[in-house]
Order: structure tokens, then sequence, then C-alpha cells
């Protein structure tokens, strides 16, 4: 099963770039990890939120897999355990399902996103810079998978 992570923002602090990097590497074989990096709206005068969020949400569905399982990553989203997590892989793996998270850019996510996703999944509560959302999503898909396969990299 391959993994992708569709991001809106390009050109991350390096430590941004590591962190992924980090995690992306230690993912197994079987459950690859890709991020595909969207090219933000540039903001405009007089360019309102909605467009912005409006001309992401057409960049993100084009770079989307025919038959992805759209996650998007929403502060108001539900905020699973890591367990719960893991469970959600396992059942994608079963599935043959190929799970694309969406992170979306400053102004967030396009409702159309939202509306089409099979999950909205919340990281945080607190407000995250969209770049650190990357690198934890990348070590809880990492700790997931980890803890589907009996690794002690997750300890309860």
């Amino acid at each position: 099963m391959k993994i992708r992570i569709i991001a809106v923002g390009h050109k991350m602090p390096g430590w941004i770039e590591a962190g992924y990097q980090e995690y992306a590497r230690r993912m197994p074989p079987d459950a690859g990890l890709e991020l595909v990096e969207i090219k933000p709206e540039k903001r405009a005068a007089g360019a309102s939120t909605a467009r912005i969020q409006k001309l992401e949400a057409e960049r993100i569905l084009a770079a989307l897999p025919a038959h992805a399982t759209l996650i998007a990553l929403d502060e108001r989203g539900k905020q699973p355990a890591t367990k719960e997590l893991s469970e959600h892989l396992a059942r994608w793996m079963q599935e043959g399902a190929q799970p694309c998270f969406v992170i979306g850019g400053a102004d967030g996510l396009d409702a159309s996103i939202k509306d089409r996703s099979h999950l909205l999944l919340g990281i945080s509560r607190l407000t995250l810079p969209h770049g650190l959302v990357r690198v934890l999503l990348a070590e809880q898909l990492y700790r997931a998978t980890s803890l589907l396969k009996g690794h002690p990299y997750h300890r309860e």
C-alpha cells in the first residue's frame, strides 16, 4: 500500500524536510509514504479566502489518485488515538485502499474537499504550522504501522 500525503505548501524549512524524511524513511516497504506538494495560491489584493480555497482545491483534486480514500486534515475533525489510526490503516490495507491525506494551505481546505473525504482527521486542537503537521502526520503514520507490525516503537 502506498500512503500519499498531499500538502498545500512548498519550500519548507530544512528542519521540516528533515523531520518528514526521517519518518518517511522508516516506513515499511509495504506502506510507503509519498509527499505531493501543491503550490499555494498567491494572496493577491482582493482575492477572497473562498476563491483561494477553491483554486487550491482544484490543484488538490488534480493530484488525487482516481480511487483514493481521501482523508482531509481539519482542526474540527475526529482526533483518533494512535491505536485507532492503526486500525484504519489495517482496514485500508485489507481493502487494498489508497489512503491519501490532504493538508490544506494557510486558509484551510475548501468545503468540496471536506465533503468528498472519507474521514475528517484532526491532528490537534492547537493551531499548528502546516509544515509541522506534515512531520506530525508522518510520525503518527510510522507509529501506527509499527504498532501493526508489533514493533516496540509504540508503547501504551
